[in-house]
């Protein structure tokens, strides 16, 4: 049971890493802020990038690392819940 809800956790981080991938892409095409998957894609990841911006300068040179930083975060933590529930130690 346990292992289940761990892929289930996975697999939910494996989604918001798309999601989040997707949403540092298309500010790059000057999107239509009321397109609806722009929208849906900037409720989902600016509350994460915000959290990051307030802890972290992440403007450099114009470029917005937010996005990196929260990608980071995430390979960690997926990371680090498979090996665990795996039993893997480090």
């Amino acid at each position: 049971m346990m292992l289940a809800l761990v892929d289930t956790i996975l697999m939910i981080i494996t989604l918001y890493t798309w999601v989040v991938i997707i949403a540092a892409l298309i500010t790059w095409v000057n999107p239509d802020p009321y397109n609806p998957i722009v929208q849906t894609l900037r409720r989902l990841t600016e509350p994460v990038f915000d959290l990051v911006r307030r802890y972290i300068p992440t403007n450099v040179g114009g470029l917005d690392l937010a996005p990196v930083i929260v990608l980071i975060a995430l390979f960690f933590i997926k990371n680090l819940l498979y090996n665990l529930s795996r039993g893997i130690w480090f």
